[in-house]
């Protein structure tokens, strides 16, 4: 990837990012359009992923997490095979 391509990237992937702080009981409020795109209803999850955190609907959560494809066999596996 050239600069230029890594910048539109970069652009593009964290375009729908969103700061947020908690108010005074603790709790973040997600901006609807973001509720909206991850259709989070009532429950959700938040997971870390290296120097940031993700929200996620408590059911897609579930659903991904279990999905066969993700077995830390497989995902061993494909590291492997990209060298890491």
């Amino acid at each position: 990837l050239t600069s230029r391509d890594a910048r539109a990237f970069v652009r593009f992937f964290f375009a729908g990012a969103s700061e947020s702080t908690l108010d005074k009981q603790g709790r973040v409020l997600i901006p609807s359009n973001l509720r909206q795109h991850s259709r989070i209803d009532k429950e959700a999850v938040i997971i870390g992923v290296s120097t940031r955190l993700e929200i996620w609907s408590k059911e897609i959560w579930e659903s991904y997490i279990n999905d066969d494809n993700l077995s830390y066999e497989n995902i061993a596996e494909k590291m492997a095979e990209l060298g890491i």
